[in-house]
């Protein structure tokens, strides 16, 4: 029973981290763009998103799928364990016992992400 208090507060902490690097970088603006850059000459002018989530769920109403919808990359699959980590090559995914899934990030020492979580599943961190 203990485990759920030691995997919320690993989720607490690990919550900043996962939305800066869910919402920092270029996925939404390849999203609005279509993936253009700079055409020609012609240099485009970046705005910064609203303050307020008006601009994703504005995205997310309009994003089609008949099955299970993943709020943090808008993928269409066929459960919440199944979707995808937003940047794979700096996160590293991991499916909790409760069925739900994380993304982390990966660190330079090979499988030192997922020592760490298991010993929070133990309550030893």
């Amino acid at each position: 029973m203990a485990r759920s208090p030691v995997l919320s507060i690993l989720l607490l902490l690990l919550a900043p981290f996962l939305v800066a690097a869910q919402f920092g970088g270029g996925f939404f603006e390849h999203l609005f763009q279509g993936g253009h850059g700079h055409e020609g000459h012609h240099q485009q002018r970046h705005q910064d998103v609203g303050s307020d989530s008006s601009w994703y769920q504005q995205v997310y109403a309009q994003a089609h799928c008949s099955k299970y919808l993943c709020p943090g990359t808008l993928s269409c699959v066929d459960r919440a364990t199944h979707c995808p980590c937003a940047f794979p090559n700096n996160e590293v995914k991991f499916e909790l016992s409760d069925g739900s899934a994380i993304c982390v990030s990966k660190t330079g020492k090979p499988n030192s992400v997922a020592k760490k979580i298991e010993l929070a599943r133990k309550g030893l961190l």
